[in-house]
């Protein structure tokens, strides 16, 4: 019996994926929530940038070990 992966874990890989691109973004590019949707909530002092870095860092860790115990799960399906 051949088993495939469920829907979940491309769910998982796609949220933690769009993650860690916005992640990696706001890194480089630490202003742009002012830019993309033209609001000043922090006065240009980066706070707001740094808590959503801190929440897509948590999103992202979430995901791929959620996806990783998915994948495990069906490795051991497999057997």
């Amino acid at each position: 019996m051949k088993y495939e992966l469920r829907p979940r874990f491309w769910l998982q890989m796609g949220i933690a994926s769009c993650a860690t691109t916005l992640l990696g973004g706001t890194f480089m590019w630490n202003d742009w929530i002012e830019t993309v949707f033209h609001l000043n909530a922090d006065n240009h002092d980066g706070l707001m940038e740094w808590l959503i870095v801190g929440g897509l860092l948590v999103l992202a860790i979430t995901h791929f070990t959620l996806a990783g115990c998915e994948w495990q799960r069906a490795q051991k399906a497999r057997l």
